[in-house]
């Protein structure tokens, strides 16, 4: 939990609710921050994972600095990944894991940087017949202003602004004039040096998450409705700011392609253990937005409310999760 992307608050918090709610009596869980290193006393003293002496305190959970697996992987059965964006949701800490030989939550290296990489997710979907919205994309040596007339012209407006490698909708803007499509190119030219431009769809949001390794379960489909109109950062994670509908007010044949496509993405992708595919309906059409590999497991995420009312409690959920994790190994 933690780590050193812009996504660490979301991610604290993602972890303190699975700390909260694991089961206790099961699993010997402790919490290790991504984010903090060279926090070890010398080798061989007192072994850090039993102890609570040298522990960060953060809120209502004891942080452990990252080197308590390097030095003590051997020790831990599987690592539950509670981390978001750069550094964590995108093959990094994936990577580090399969070296040290620990079986983690969740999907692996390839699958991971696909799908944190908009631009190539994109083209792994394309190849595979998934429908995307239209979109262009930028890389950094781009002129903002001739670049927002490319983009009018190709596109027209309004276009969602994204950068590539970013979650949480950091630095997404909707614009909607010409203006504000100059203005949401150099913001989100602040987070990352590649963006990807998409033909902004009007119609229903949705996500549909999917559970499972080779047998998958798509559960219920939410509809989103931010109360700002715009599924941004403040309205994924402050109470209240969205309403969250299950099973989502879309007739039966959209609801039922929105679960195809949300496991077809899981598979084109790659991904392992769970994922939730975003979606636009729009009459009878479904667009995809993107496919995420960690959701997020705050008090407002998605990916509990679609378990709950599937019948999966969340201890039941974080327990699945491990199961799958230790299924592939």
């Amino acid at each position: 939990m933690g780590g050193r992307s812009e996504e660490r608050e979301v991610s604290l918090s993602t972890g303190r609710m699975i700390m909260a709610a694991i089961d206790r009596d099961k699993y010997n869980a402790f919490a290790v921050d991504s984010g903090r290193f060279g926090m070890l006393p010398p080798v061989g003293s007192k072994d850090i994972v039993e102890s609570t002496d040298d522990t960060i305190e953060d809120g209502a959970v004891d942080l452990f600095p990252m080197e308590c697996l390097t030095r003590n992987g051997s020790s831990v059965d599987v690592a539950f990944i509670a981390l978001h964006g750069r550094f964590g949701e995108d093959g990094t800490v994936q990577g580090m894991l399969e070296l040290l030989g620990i079986p983690y939550v969740g999907s692996g290296v390839l699958a991971s940087a696909l799908a944190m990489d908009k631009i190539m997710a994109r083209k792994v979907f394309e190849r595979d017949g998934i429908p995307l919205p239209k979109a262009v994309v930028l890389g950094a040596q781009a002129s903002n202003s001739g670049s927002a007339q490319e983009i009018e012209r190709e596109l027209g407006l309004p276009v969602v602004v994204k950068p590539n490698h970013q979650g949480s909708s950091i630095g997404l803007s909707i614009a909607g004039t010409h203006e504000e499509l100059v203005d949401a190119l150099n913001l989100a030219f602040q987070y990352d040096d590649e963006l990807l431009i998409e033909q902004f769809i009007k119609g229903v949001e949705i996500s549909c998450p999917v559970l499972g390794n080779r047998k998958l379960q798509a559960l219920p489909v939410i509809e989103i409705v931010p109360a700002g109109g715009i599924y941004d950062y403040h309205a994924k994670y402050t109470p209240g700011a969205t309403q969250e509908i299950v099973p989502a007010r879309i007739p039966e044949k959209q609801y039922k392609q929105a679960q195809e496509l949300a496991v077809a993405c899981h598979n084109s992708l790659g991904c392992k253990g769970m994922s939730r595919t975003d979606m636009i309906v729009r009459g009878e059409e479904l667009f995809v937005l993107e496919t995420n590999t960690i959701p997020g497991m705050t008090p407002t995420s998605l990916l509990p409310r679609a378990a709950q009312a599937a019948g999966i409690e969340f201890p039941e959920l974080l327990d699945r999760l491990i199961g799958y994790a230790l299924e592939e190994r």
